[in-house]
């Protein structure tokens, strides 16, 4: 098994004067500096920022994740920042956020406001009025008549752009704030690292709640209490149980008892920690697994190592999913051969930040044709998912990319499926 190299011990959750702690002013400042440089190498004048995450990752803003466009950002190659949002957000920043210095209500030009509107005329007004305002800021802040990125390929709000002689780069804008997040700060992977502490603190829950009789829901319950308990912020994850384990019930926890005999997993996933989302399955049994769920476990848990020990600065996306199972042997048996997208989801890896998916991408369905090279400092989560009796197995672990492979950031056991005795 994988060494667990360069680990550091996980902080307490709140701000302390007697310890270092995850430095939230450092974690903006570098986050925008990242994001700036990135910016000033591209030629473009400003960037217009509506993703939320893009949005957090410039301003440290808590935004609600469901963009309705009714928040958007402009950084300026100066390193100006403008932020507009609702009226009573855009008031409480105000108090709230000194380090931002221009903030101003907004109008809310694309998605819910002008979904519930009626009217197409509307809908136009809206957004027409959006963008003579961001115009009017691009006037004030010097950079009109430079190249602007926009980190959504939103038709209507090109368009609009460009009728006022606004150049407005997509993919360029795409372009940087994707270089400017693969790679995290110090602090960026404390927050990964505390989200993973968590999520141990909901499997340790499901331990404890765990019995024959009890409903899926239940437990789920119980364990995200738990998280919410230390801060988190929760907007994904589930629990499964028995038959619904193999294949995986859809992401949903149901009413279904708990049965003696059965498997159970677990996925925090999206669940966050100062915005940084976590992707972390454990499997668990309900008395001793049979030794075919053993068998399966063993498998699963192999197949990720063997993915964790590809995982190095220099090595490609390509090579490295080759150690994902693929359509061959004993998975044809478990898989329909002729759709080799059944393995989606099921065994790759993906990166980890303020989104669930970032960059790094290693999979079967992608990488071999589209590789790209992992740098040190990228953070993911890789996973992996075997069937056993009707039945399935699932894990996950957390890392971040160092200078001679990875260091794990997730700590509840994984050797062998965690057995719990009722």
């Amino acid at each position: 098994m994988h060494e667990r190299d360069f680990m550091e011990g996980t902080r307490g959750t709140m701000a302390v004067d007697w310890e270092e702690r995850i430095d939230v002013n450092r974690l903006r400042t570098e986050r925008k500096e990242r994001a700036l440089e990135q910016l000033q190498d591209s030629g473009m004048g400003s960037m217009l920022l509506v993703s939320d995450p893009n949005i957090r990752y410039m301003t440290g803003l808590a935004m609600t994740g469901g963009s309705g466009a009714d928040h958007y950002t402009l950084l300026t190659e100066e390193g100006d920042v403008v932020h507009w949002d609702t009226a009573d957000h855009a008031s409480n920043q105000r108090f709230n956020c000194p380090w931002l210095t221009d903030i101003r209500y907004a109008c809310p030009g694309l998605g819910n406001v002008p979904r519930a509107s009626g009217r197409s005329s509307a809908r136009r007004f809206l957004l027409e009025t959006m963008v003579d305002g961001i115009v009017g800021a691009m006037d004030e802040y010097g950079v009109k008549t430079e190249p602007m990125g926009i980190d959504v390929g939103h038709h209507g709000l090109v368009s609009a752009f460009e009728t006022r002689g606004v150049d407005v780069r997509t993919e360029e804008c795409t372009r940087v704030m994707e270089t400017a997040r693969r790679i995290k700060t110090r602090d960026e992977i404390e927050c990964l690292r505390q989200v993973a502490a968590i999520c141990e603190a909901g499997f340790g829950r499901i331990t404890d709640e765990t019995r024959p009789g009890k409903r899926e829901s239940e437990v789920w319950g119980a364990a995200v209490k738990e998280l919410w308990r230390h801060g988190a912020q929760v907007q994904g994850g589930y629990l499964t149980s028995g038959p619904n384990t193999w294949p995986k019930h859809q992401a949903n926890t149901t009413d279904r008892l708990i049965r003696p005999g059965d498997l159970v997993y677990a996925d925090f996933y999206n669940i966050g920690y100062l915005g940084y989302r976590s992707c972390y399955y454990r499997t668990f049994s309900v008395g001793q697994p049979t030794q075919a769920q053993r068998d399966a476990y063993e498998t699963a848990r192999d197949n990720l190592y063997d993915v964790l020990e590809r995982i190095e600065p220099g090595a490609t996306t390509d090579e490295i999913c080759e150690g994902f199972p693929d359509m061959d042997g004993e998975h044809a048996e478990w898989y329909d051969a002729n759709e080799h997208w059944q393995l989606t989801t099921n065994h790759w890896a993906h990166g980890l930040g303020l989104q669930l998916y970032e960059v790094p991408l290693i999979w079967r369905g992608l990488s071999p044709d589209h590789p790209i090279e992992i740098e040190e400092g990228m953070t993911m989560a890789v996973e992996t998912m075997e069937p056993a009796e009707r039945q399935g197995v699932r894990i996950e672990e957390m890392v971040v990319v160092r200078e001679n492979g990875v260091e794990i950031l997730s700590q509840w056991p994984i050797e062998e499926i965690t057995t719990i005795d009722y």
